[in-house]
């Protein structure tokens, strides 16, 4: 799935693991990433914690799509920053699931993201 996620690979978004309900990736905050206040826009954040779980609830097998999703962003990333999100799944249910993604610069949290999945495909096992 990851390989044809034009949006996501343009802006430098990288995997570095998936499997499990659990996945990895970063992303290098850019000079066209910051806002007029000279912070990465939020919705940039968003979108490397939305991959991410997008690459954990994916990981099971079955087509899983956001049902919704919310964020708190906790501190600003800034140009040159390397984020590093973690999504871990929380539970599954029938077709749906929760999943928690943790963005983070080094060792500070930036944002905490939850998303709720929908398997679109065959049941959930």
């Amino acid at each position: 799935m990851f390989d044809v996620d034009e949006a996501s690979r343009s802006l430098g978004i990288e995997l570095l693991e998936a499997g499990g309900g659990r996945a990895v990736a970063t992303m290098r905050v850019t000079g066209s990433m910051v806002n007029g206040h000279d912070i990465v826009h939020g919705g940039y954040v968003f979108l490397l914690a939305d991959t991410t779980f997008a690459c954990a609830c994916n990981s099971h097998g079955p087509v899983t799509v956001a049902a919704g999703a919310d964020i708190t962003f906790v501190a600003p990333a800034k140009r040159g920053d390397e984020l590093v999100a973690t999504a871990e799944e929380r539970t599954r249910y029938g077709r749906s699931g929760i999943y928690d993604v943790t963005v983070r610069r080094g060792d500070e949290v930036i944002a905490e993201f939850r998303g709720r999945s929908r398997v679109i495909g065959q049941e959930a096992g």
